[in-house]
């Protein structure tokens, strides 16, 4: 008997839904590489609009999202401010060295936020033996640090911080969008807080493919070259942008349902013996929990449970990773409750 599969490895696994099919099929296209694809260009005016800024850029990733923008406001040598936790750091392949030049000075804090007297102390005197300080990072929800939302206020702090130092910001807005639902406070409220900001459709919003960066016309321009050079130009790539025009429609505000998943996993995960979780830290869709050592490693609960239909990840040695999400609905998240209470009763 075929089983049933609960995937909530990430909130890059979803599939388009059929209705989303439709609105690829039916896309206009051009070739945007000569501006001309008119639905590519009413995705970016209305990510503009959307994160009150100037302009934005249709990106194939998140990864070169982050990384146009970076590279957009710095030069080789310059040094970055961001958290250790940071999926830049962590995710994207050693990017910000390779491709813009720059060092990183990592930043610590709970949950992924820091403090702006933290960005304060790690600002470089102006001396010719120090990388020139120019950037400062942050992310919004925090993926390493449990799906944390950033505290508007405290924000508003440190881009205050950035600002009295000349320093730029770069918002990695992946999951964006769920913090604005979870914290009932608008994208744009977020992005003022920034230079730059980058935002994911291909996570929990549902699309297949595709990110977007907004900023000033002027850094806009600079980050269009650089995905050129980057190999992200694309030609009749509207068939993707409606996908993420159709995902901002129609799955934002369902996000909330994700969040409400991810809590209910986490209060039955309090229940269950064997693992450790807190569930004040579950803040969006991210559930992380860990596995006690008389319960084995995490991989070997993973296999476990993998066996059994329902797919998490090992993030570490006794560390496992869940993330609900738009193809895992309350019945999925109940299976996996079960499966999850089943195996541990084993061990």
């Amino acid at each position: 008997m075929a089983v049933d599969i609960v995937d909530l490895r990430s909130d890059t696994v979803t599939r388009p839904t059929p209705e989303m099919r439709r609105a690829m099929a039916a896309a206009e296209v051009g070739d945007d590489v000569f501006g001309d694809d008119p639905t590519i260009n009413a995705l970016q005016e209305r990510v503009a609009q959307l994160l009150g800024a100037e302009r934005a850029l249709f990106v194939p990733s998140g990864t070169m999202g982050n990384a146009v923008a970076l590279r957009a406001q710095t030069e080789p040598g310059d040094e970055i401010l961001l958290h250790r936790e940071s999926h830049i750091f962590h995710y994207e392949a050693g990017g910000y060295a390779a491709l813009s030049g720059c060092a990183l000075q990592l930043l610590d804090g709970p949950g992924g936020l820091f403090t702006p007297e933290a960005v304060t102390a790690s600002v470089q005197p102006p001396d010719d033996h120090h990388p020139r300080t120019r950037l400062v990072v942050v992310e919004n929800t925090h993926n390493r640090g449990g799906g944390t939302v950033w505290p508007l206020e405290q924000l508003r702090a440190v881009r205050e911080v950035a600002v009295a130092h000349g320093l730029r910001v770069h918002l990695d807005g992946a999951r964006l969008m769920n913090a604005s639902v979870a914290s009932g406070h608008a994208p744009a409220d977020y992005a003022r807080c920034a230079d730059t900001v980058s935002i994911c459709f291909s996570k929990a919003l549902g699309a297949p493919v595709g990110s977007a960066v907004a900023g000033s016309a002027a850094t806009i321009e600079r980050a269009h070259r650089f995905r050129k050079m980057f190999g992200g130009g694309m030609r009749q790539a509207g068939i993707l942008a409606a996908a993420a025009l159709y995902a901002l429609d129609h799955h934002v505000e369902r996000l909330a349902q994700d969040h409400a998943h991810a809590a209910r996993l986490a209060q039955a995960l309090v229940e269950m013996r064997g693992v450790r979780i807190d569930p004040r830290a579950v803040a969006t869709n991210i559930v992380y929990f860990d596995v006690d050592a008389g319960t084995g490693s995490a991989e070997a609960l993973c296999q476990r449970l993998h066996a059994e239909g329902v797919w998490m990840l090992a993030v570490g040695p006794q560390r496992m990773r869940a993330v609900t999400h738009l193809d895992v609905d309350r019945a999925g998240i109940e299976r996996a409750i079960e499966v999850l209470a089943a195996t541990l009763g084993k061990l």
